[in-house]
């Protein structure tokens, strides 16, 4: 299945939280199913994980450590052939605050 690769646009979605992901993710699939266009996806990527070694005490006692985590999740979805309705109607989307969206063309 080879489609044409100047028709698509690509969206990255990262987010701290894995529930506000996967809700954006259903919102953008339901407008781009709503304008009838090919969407594939979304594809999740690997989690990244950040840990922090953080010690409890201030001078002494470097065998006492806390470890923190942040995990960062990602999903990407491909639309294929988007008419200007659909471009349109993306970029109308609400998105939450604690996703951060890179679209490519």
């Amino acid at each position: 299945m080879t489609l044409p690769k100047q028709n698509r646009i690509r969206i990255k979605l990262k987010a701290y939280d894995s529930q506000l992901l996967t809700s954006s993710c259903k919102t953008i699939l339901d407008t781009a199913n709503r304008n009838e266009t090919k969407v594939v996806g979304p594809i999740p990527l690997p989690t990244k994980r950040k840990i922090y070694c953080v010690l409890r005490s201030p001078h002494v006692d470097k065998d006492s450590r806390e470890h923190f985590e942040i995990r960062s999740h990602t999903k990407i979805i491909y639309i294929y052939a988007p008419s200007s309705q659909t471009i349109d109607s993306l970029m109308k989307l609400n998105i939450p605050a604690g996703v951060d969206v890179e679209v490519k063309l």
